[in-house]
C-alpha cells in the first residue's frame, strides 16, 4: 500500500460510516457525551462531591412525580445529583476506556511488529510470552496487577493496559507477518534504512488499519472492564463520579431509588454499544473485499 493510498482509504472509511444510519447514530451519542464530559461542569448545575441537605436524598427523577427539573436524574443516598455525578463520570470512565488502549497498543504493538518482522526465535520467544499471557482473560490480568499495584485511577490504568498489549502484539505481527515480504520493505532495506525505520516509517503506517479497528473495539471492553474492577472495589475510590463505582454504591439503594443504578448503568450501556458499532463499521469499511465493491 502507497502512501497516497492511506487518504483514500480513509475516505473510502468516512463514505461508508457516513452511509451507514446505525453508524451515524452510534458517532452522534458518542459525540454527545464527549461533548458532556469535557464540559461538565458548564452542562451539570451541581457539584457532584457536595453532600445536600437531608431533605435532598432520594429525590426522584423529574419525570416521576414529585421529581424536579433541578435534580432531572435525581439524587443519591447523600443527597447528590445523580445527573452531575453521570456527567462527571463521564470524563473518568471514558478516560479509563482510552488511556488503557494506549497504553495497551504502546506496549504491545511494538512487539508486535519486531516479532512479525524479524520471525525466527525472537517470534518464536515474544508470542510463545504472549501466548501465555493470552491464556488468561483480560480482565483475571488486570484484576492481579490491581490487587498488586494498588487502588487509584492511574493503577487502574496501568493494569488494564497492561491486560490489553497482548492483543495488540498479536494484531501487529499478523500484520507485519503479511507487510515484510513486499517490495516497498524490501526497497526501504536495500537502500540502507535501520530497522527502526523500516518498522516505524514503512511498516506501522500500512497496518493501522488493523490497530485502529482493534482499539476501537478494545476502548469498549477496556471501559467495561475497569467500571467492573471499579464496581468490585478495586479501581476508583468513592466519592470520585465513576461510572462503575456509582453502579457499586447505588446497588445498595435499588429498591428504594432504582435511578441511582440505572442512570450510570445506561451510560456505560450506550458508550459499550455505539463503540462496537463504530468498531464493526469500521471493520467492514477497511475490508479490501468492500472497497473492491463500491
Amino acid at each position: 500500500m502507497t502512501s497516497a493510498s492511506r487518504p483514500t482509504i480513509w475516505r473510502h472509511v468516512v463514505k461508508e460510516v457516513r452511509a451507514n444510519r446505525t453508524s451515524q447514530v452510534a458517532v452522534a451519542i458518542l459525540c454527545v457525551l464527549i461533548v458532556c464530559a469535557i464540559f461538565a461542569p458548564w452542562i451539570a448545575r451541581h457539584d457532584p462531591l457536595v453532600l445536600e441537605l437531608e431533605s435532598s436524598r432520594f429525590l426522584p427523577p423529574f419525570f416521576i412525580d414529585g421529581g424536579s427539573l433541578l435534580h432531572p436524574f435525581g439524587t443519591d443516598s447523600s443527597g447528590r445529583d445523580v445527573f452531575a455525578r453521570v456527567v462527571y463520570g463521564g470524563r473518568v470512565s471514558l478516560l479509563l476506556g482510552f488511556l488503557p488502549v494506549a497504553i495497551g497498543a504502546g506496549l504491545g504493538v511494538p512487539l508486535g511488529l519486531l516479532s512479525g518482522y524479524l520471525g525466527g526465535r525472537v517470534d518464536d520467544l515474544l508470542m510463545r510470552l504472549n501466548d501465555c499471557l493470552l491464556a488468561f482473560p483480560a480482565i483475571l490480568i488486570a484484576l492481579i496487577l490491581v490487587a498488586f499495584l494498588g487502588q487509584g485511577i492511574v493503577n487502574l490504568m496501568v493494569a488494564v493496559g497492561i491486560a490489553y498489549a497482548p492483543t495488540f502484539a498479536r494484531v501487529a505481527r499478523s500484520a507485519a507477518l503479511g507487510e515484510r515480504s513486499k517490495d516497498y520493505v524490501t526497497s526501504a532495506q536495500a537502500n540502507g534504512a535501520s530497522l527502526s525505520r523500516v518498522l516505524l516509517v514503512h511498516v506501522l503506517p500500512n497496518i493501522l488499519n488493523s490497530i485502529v479497528v482493534v482499539a476501537t473495539m478494545s476502548f469498549a471492553s477496556a471501559l467495561l472492564e475497569s467500571a467492573g474492577l471499579s464496581f468490585l472495589g478495586l479501581g476508583v475510590r468513592p466519592p470520585t463520579p465513576e461510572w462503575g463505582a456509582m453502579l457499586a454504591e447505588g446497588k445498595a439503594d435499588f429498591y428504594q431509588a432504582w435511578w441511582t443504578l440505572v442512570f450510570p448503568g445506561s451510560a456505560i450501556f450506550l458508550t459499550v454499544l455505539c463503540l462496537n458499532i463504530l468498531g464493526d463499521s469500521l471493520r467492514d469499511a477497511l475490508d479490501p473485499r468492500s472497497r473492491t465493491r463500491s
